[in-house]
């Protein structure tokens, strides 16, 4: 198969990316893979909304960039701050054109909320589903565009490159490029090529390594893997953002997001002897920014001997809560949680990668003619730590870039080699689906007990020698059976577990979402952590 731009992902970065390209070229194939239903993506469950400013009245663009520094503790590329704050409106004002609707008041203005670590109400928001609301809205502009075609229930396996043409492939390789992707179709359980002289990868994020986290199932770091092992450059991913307020429900492994915006309506935390307990950590109390509240909230609970700590949303009136947070106000409801007498339970879970596939200002990667946005990319806007509500923002901005370089790149001659069909000889089906299982939970609970909020030294030891293990025993299988997609996501995942716990090693102090007790203060050195 041949398609002359090919997007790796579904959600608000792929599906932008996709839908200027394929306005732009009206005659050129755009094709857009996703793993498994279209609209099965992270974007579908982010709840908060879109920090932009597009109020100068009562907000500026100095104090958006200000906010993400801080949030971001040294390590944000002020530049790249600069670019996606000042670039927002127009990027926001792109998608209501095609069809997303935030929330308005009486008068028709924005509803803006405030979120933890920002200084000014800037979040526009649709209720609490404002991902599933942008997500509809670029689905329903992406069916109407001839060009696009969207193929759902395709995994992809590998980057093609040179690798696969039989030449040596390093870090050091000043050209390696890529061709196209193999893919396994789930529709006829085939290895197949797709091959396009420009590639965009936007596959979000990985929280699945983790035990416990706000992320869907696709979630299992698949992008930064397979960049990894096409040796391309990676970056930052010890900085993993556990989002302080997920519902607390004993043995759930995907838990329901409380929005930050919750505690920005004025909802206050408390443990288990009913203290307000953020003014001892932060004077911004519920309004630190996350990597502060979590940490906050995990002391608490080793500090009481507790598994969660309470969200006291009583101070909400009941009507503007079930208006602004229906879906949060249904799901307390079906557990018996009345909001208006009730403490919600919640506790930190995995919620977003700031680090990734290092990208420069235009979304290009270290390998020619392949670009990466959104979650799965480290494009220095977030640095140690990310801002709330600024990731659907920097996906808009940074998809729009990607086109605008994509229009040149696409103008240059180039010559697709003669690609190789995958080799599956050898190979044989999975005897045991239980080899590949226990591994995923050994994997998550090595991550969750050993390289959550709090590390140190020896667990982070600790864990590398275990991932070492199960490394070799996934890479046996690999080789060894016909691929499936769990085999490959639990591949997937080890590569990313390994390099969260290769950068936490490396970086010898405290900084932002990395806190290792070892080295609890930060270094005057101010440096990313690049492999």
């Amino acid at each position: 198969m041949y398609t002359d731009f090919l997007v790796i992902g579904s959600g608000i970065a792929g599906l932008t990316y996709a839908l200027k390209i394929a306005r732009h070229f009206p005659q050129r194939q755009v094709t857009v893979l996703t793993k498994t239903r279209e609209d099965e993506t992270n974007t579908k469950y982010a709840q908060g909304g879109v920090a932009v400013v597009n109020d100068l009245e009562h907000d500026s663009f100095e104090r958006h960039i200000e906010d993400t520094l801080i949030a971001g503790d040294g390590l944000c590329n002020e530049e790249i701050v600069k670019i996606v704050v000042r670039e927002g409106p127009e990027r926001v004002n792109e998608i209501m054109a095609w069809g997303a609707r935030f929330d308005r008041d009486a008068l028709g203005e924005f509803s803006r909320g405030r979120e933890g670590g920002h200084s000014r109400h800037r979040v526009l928001h649709h209720k609490d589903s404002t991902g599933r609301e942008m997500e509809r809205a670029l689905l329903e502009a992406v069916h109407q565009q001839p060009n696009i075609q969207l193929l759902s229930h395709c995994f992809v396996v590998d980057l093609i490159t040179q690798h696969h043409l039989g030449y040596l492939v390093t870090k050091s390789t000043p050209d390696i490029t890529c061709f196209g992707v193999y893919v396994l179709n789930l529709h006829t359980q085939q290895i197949e090529k797709l091959l396009a002289p420009i590639t965009l990868l936007a596959t979000g994020g990985c929280g699945r390594v983790y035990r416990t986290t706000t992320n869907p199932p696709i979630a299992t770091g698949d992008g930064v893997a397979m960049v990894y092992r096409a040796k391309g450059r990676i970056e930052n991913m010890e900085f993993i953002q556990f989002h302080p307020t997920a519902l607390y429900q004993p043995g759930k492994s995907s838990t329901f997001l409380i929005s930050e915006a919750v505690r920005g309506e004025g909802a206050i935390l408390r443990n288990h002897a009913g203290e307000a307990f953020m003014e001892r950590y932060d004077a911004r109390k519920e309004l630190a920014p996350r990597d502060i509240v979590a940490r906050a909230i995990d002391n608490e609970m080793k500090r009481t001997g507790t598994e969660f700590v309470y969200l006291d949303c009583t101070t909400i009136p009941e009507d503007r809560f079930r208006s602004h947070f229906p879906n949060i106000y249904k799901k307390c409801r079906e557990l018996n949680i009345d909001v208006r007498h009730d403490w919600i339970p919640v506790a930190p879970a995995a919620h977003y990668s700031c680090g990734g596939i290092k990208t420069d200002a235009w979304g290009r990667t270290s390998i020619r003619r392949l670009y990466a946005c959104g979650e799965c990319a480290s494009t220095g806007l977030h640095g140690a730590n990310r801002l709330a509500s600024n990731s659907l923002l920097e996906a808009m901005v940074f998809a729009h870039r990607c086109y605008l370089d994509s229009v040149e790149l696409i103008q240059q001659p180039f010559q697709l080699p003669n690609v190789p069909d995958w080799d599956a000889a050898g190979t044989t089906a999975p005897k045991e689906m239980i080899l590949i299982t226990q591994s995923l939970k050994e994997l998550q609970q090595v991550m969750s007990d050993y390289v959550g909020i709090v590390r140190s030294n020896t667990r982070l030891q600790r864990a590398m020698r275990r991932l070492d293990l199960l490394f070799e025993e996934t890479e046996e299988l690999y080789e060894s059976t016909v691929l499936s997609p769990q085999l490959c996501e639990l591949r997937n995942m080890i590569t990313v577990a390994y390099l969260i716990v290769k950068c936490a090693m490396f970086r010898k102090e405290s900084r932002g979402l990395h806190f290792n007790t070892d080295y609890p203060e930060k270094s005057n050195i101010i440096q990313n952590i690049v492999l």
